[in-house]
């Protein structure tokens, strides 16, 4: 037989969570649940559950014993903490429901449990869903409209905010957790015990500091790691929006253009290619195989950047360099390529960025600074083909970077290199290695990164913060 049908306009129906917001707990916070009320013809969950779980707090029932008197064998888990960035899900419940099961299973064999709670700041997440916020305003705003004071006090406003309902519900499900004991991972203590690590990490050998490649977020403008940026592989050219640039134009990526340097004083030529000509504003020489018959008379000579006052040394590097692969001559940008920055520190090669912080064109880019990096990109390619210098282009296999969490503000990450703050010294460098302020970016990834102008940067010292393994072929070295 089929259930009756609800009558239209039931308020249940239009509003289930209506009488739970409205119900008036008779019980007093803390104290056993009164029981005089008439019981339900069905199943209220608001009526039922109430009361038990601050009773159950007051109790102490979910502390853990400290005291050394307590013979009792010990049993001790920590709760994986939520991140601060909204409320719990399904997800959420299947863990505590059985990280539960176990710790009240382990106090009835006579464990002295403790099962610790807390939450987790997650840093660049929660840092995206309030810029989204504040986007999202009339007039909207960014992080660099409110300062950094008052857009931090917006965080902590939204962490208390997220906070407060993740613990509720926690409670709510009547979770067995220890909260006299609860921690976030920003609280003093941890940031006291993540000091403490990173000074023994320090004092053991183990971390050093030093120039190195990173990827660059221009919307973030913060260096992500590397399982923060998804990837994004594409076959032949492809052309896309870019996130910061103007959104009625798209810039195109698969492809691999090839341009040629005039040798100083001559106008024999050596042609190169990439991936990324905008990047060639940061070339600081040119790479052969040492033992390519066609290159051999170019040996110790010089090549003239077409666009800044910079001669390009012919350098012979063996392992970047396969002579059997393309024109076998490849272009030099250690600020901007991984394999680039390795061949630079093994040749003492300066490392030029030409990015800013927010992925325009520094100031050393001459005619093109100030532009997107992608707006230059095509300037760059117009200038070429005016000055003679272009040599064609083709499709290209290639991975792009998006950044997982804020795809939708800064699609493309960069490589960058991230150095010591002044006065603190770095890693020895070779003499010839002057350095640049700033980002970087892979050979695929298609971006861009960001400095402070280079004419104005003084060079590294060469006087070792902490020995650095810079003798390893990977730049990628920790």
């Amino acid at each position: 037989m089929a259930p009756p049908k609800k009558e239209a306009g039931d308020a249940a129906d239009e509003d289930p969570g209506k009488a739970a917001r409205e119900y008036v707990n008779p019980t007093p916070k803390g104290e056993l649940k009164l029981m005089d009320a008439p019981m339900q013809k069905a199943y209220q969950p608001h009526e039922v559950e109430a009361s038990w779980n601050d009773w159950w707090e007051a109790q102490a029932y979910y502390r853990a014993e400290s005291s050394p008197e307590d013979k009792r064998p010990k049993f001790s888990i920590c709760l994986p903490p939520p991140n601060v960035t909204g409320a719990l899900h399904i997800g959420h419940a299947l863990t505590v429901a059985v990280q539960d099961l176990i710790a009240r299973w382990r106090r009835m064999q006579g464990y002295n449990v403790l099962w610790i709670p807390g939450t987790d700041h997650a840093g660049i997440a929660t840092q995206v869903v309030v810029e989204k916020q504040l986007a999202k305003r009339s007039p909207p705003l960014s992080r660099h409209d409110l300062g950094r004071e008052a857009f931090l006090e917006k965080v902590w406003e939204y962490k208390e905010e997220c906070h407060g309902r993740i613990t509720g519900q926690l409670k709510r499900l009547g979770c067995s957790l220890d909260w006299s004991r609860e921690v976030f991972t920003l609280d003093e203590p941890r940031v006291h015990a993540v000091k403490a690590a990173f000074k023994k990490f320090y004092d053991d050998g183990l971390l050093y500091r030093d120039v190195r490649l990173t990827n660059w977020c221009c919307t973030l403008r913060s260096g992500i790691s590397d399982i923060e940026v998804d990837y994004e592989d594409i076959e032949k050219r492809k052309r896309f929006t870019v996130p910061g640039h103007d959104k009625s134009k798209t810039y195109v990526f698969g492809v691999i253009w090839s341009f040629a340097y005039k040798l100083v004083g001559s106008d024999e030529e050596i042609v190169v290619a990439t991936t990324r000509p905008e990047t060639m504003l940061g070339d600081v020489a040119i790479a052969v195989h040492p033992d390519d018959p066609r290159y051999k008379h170019y040996h110790g000579k010089f090549f003239q950047h077409p666009f800044v006052d910079r001669k390009l040394p012919l350098i012979l590097d063996s392992t970047l360099v396969d002579m059997n692969f393309g024109t076998g001559a490849v272009k030099i940008t250690p600020a901007h390529d991984p394999n680039d920055f390795a061949a630079g520190r093994r040749h003492g090669l300066p490392e030029i960025t030409v990015f800013t912080d927010d992925g325009k064109m520094a100031a050393n880019c001459d005619q093109f600074a100030g532009m997107m990096r992608f707006d230059a990109r095509d300037a760059v390619l117009i200038a070429l083909k005016k000055m003679g210098h272009f040599r064609g282009d083709a499709d290209n296999k290639m991975r792009l970077g998006p950044h997982w969490c804020c795809c939708q503000l800064c699609w493309w990450s960069s490589r960058r290199a991230i150095r010591p703050p002044t006065g603190r010294t770095a890693p020895a460098a070779t003499p010839m290695a002057t350095a640049t302020p700033s980002p970087p970016a892979t050979p695929t990834s298609g971006l861009a990164a960001t400095p402070t102008p280079a004419p104005t940067t003084p060079p590294r010292s060469t006087t070792p913060l902490r020995p650095s393994p810079s003798t390893s072929t990977s730049p990628w070295s920790r």
